[in-house]
């Protein structure tokens, strides 16, 4: 399974980055292989006025995520995703290799609602 994890940085060994729209870096990962498929640069979106949760929701779907692991996720960007039907997990902390862990065991259930204001 493709999923996608916010992160501070271009490896699984960086911070989970708490922000949806604005994380610097957008990790694309096989859940059966653990492998990173791609590590996608996001600076383009860290500081737009607005529309980086939606650009990202829409990243997410191009790339075949069938989840999202993030921190904070908006109401526009929840349901852009929704509409896709990614699931999201919401409040990922630590490395991303642990929250890939955290993942396997089970520990994410989807969320049933945004848990941030837009342009958080």
């Amino acid at each position: 399974m493709k999923v996608l994890i916010t992160s501070t940085g271009p490896s699984l060994d960086d911070q989970a980055d708490e922000r949806f729209g604005r994380a610097r870096w957008l990790l694309l990962v096989d859940t059966n292989s653990q492998t990173l498929l791609e590590a996608l640069d996001n600076h383009t979106q860290v500081n737009a006025m607005q529309g980086s949760g939606i650009k990202v929701a829409e990243i997410a779907g191009e790339k075949g995520a069938e989840w999202v692991l993030t921190g904070f996720v908006g109401p526009k960007a929840f349901a852009a995703l929704q509409a896709m039907d990614i699931r999201i997990g919401q409040g990922v902390k630590g490395a991303v290799r642990q929250v890939l862990e955290s993942f396997q065991r089970g520990e994410f259930t989807a969320a049933e609602a945004p848990n941030a204001e837009s342009h958080w």
